[in-house]
């Protein structure tokens, strides 16, 4: 035997065996969508607010802006928003801009806005994930500028995770852009110092109406 196969024979003894890895599970189940999309999304710096009602979810949204002593506010123009009212229903003075045609107005309104409110495309459970969709009424300046990003979603546009998303997401048109958001703008350095809201909000709040848990539709 030469030298060199009695050196990999001991070798070889003195190795354990190896195990074969499990399958790497690209599909997973969660029993509560709701409570694993919170738990996401707080772990990554986020913020979730949960009601039950529409009529909760506009009064826990106006109370958050009192909270922030938000005095000027960007509004997707989005069904959603619109059924919530929050401008006909404000018990103070904010001044609101709800997004139209003119982007030069609405890019000077959200530089200095304190919120920005949209609607949300969907959300995935998984990973804590927002995705807004802009287009048409619906604009990225709105979850980009102002330094708090609200976004509002029903429970049942909460799905599993990006796969099962993909699979059943079947749009009418190509969106302008679409904004996959994990909780609030960070960014780090080389030396790995991270800093948070330098390329975006520093605060993202989720709010979310548990519509499938019996909630007025």
């Amino acid at each position: 035997m030469s030298a060199r196969n009695r050196m990999l024979n001991r070798l070889r003894r003195h190795l354990r065996a190896t195990q074969h890895p499990e399958p790497w599970q690209s599909r997973r189940h969660f029993d509560d969508l709701s409570t694993r999309f919170t738990e996401a999304l707080t772990a990554a710096g986020g913020e979730v607010i949960r009601v039950a009602t529409y009529d909760e979810a506009r009064t826990r949204l106006l109370a958050l802006l009192d909270e922030i002593h938000a005095n000027r506010v960007a509004l997707n123009d989005e069904p959603l928003l619109r059924r919530l009212a929050l401008p006909e229903h404000a018990q103070r003075p904010i001044e609101w801009h709800i997004v139209g045609d003119d982007q030069n107005a609405l890019r000077t309104f959200c530089a200095h806005a304190d919120v920005g409110i949209t609607a949300a495309e969907c959300a995935l459970a998984e990973t804590g994930t927002v995705v807004v969709q802009s287009g048409r009424g619906k604009s990225r300046l709105v979850s980009l500028l102002p330094p708090v990003h609200i976004a509002v979603l029903t429970s049942d546009q909460l799905t599993t995770d990006l796969f099962t998303w993909a699979e059943h997401h079947r749009p009418t048109h190509m969106p302008a852009n679409l904004v996959f958001i994990s909780g609030p703008s960070k960014t780090a350095d080389i030396e790995q110092t991270l800093a948070i809201g330098v390329h975006g909000p520093k605060r993202f709040i989720a709010l979310l109406i548990e519509t499938a848990r019996g909630a007025t539709p």
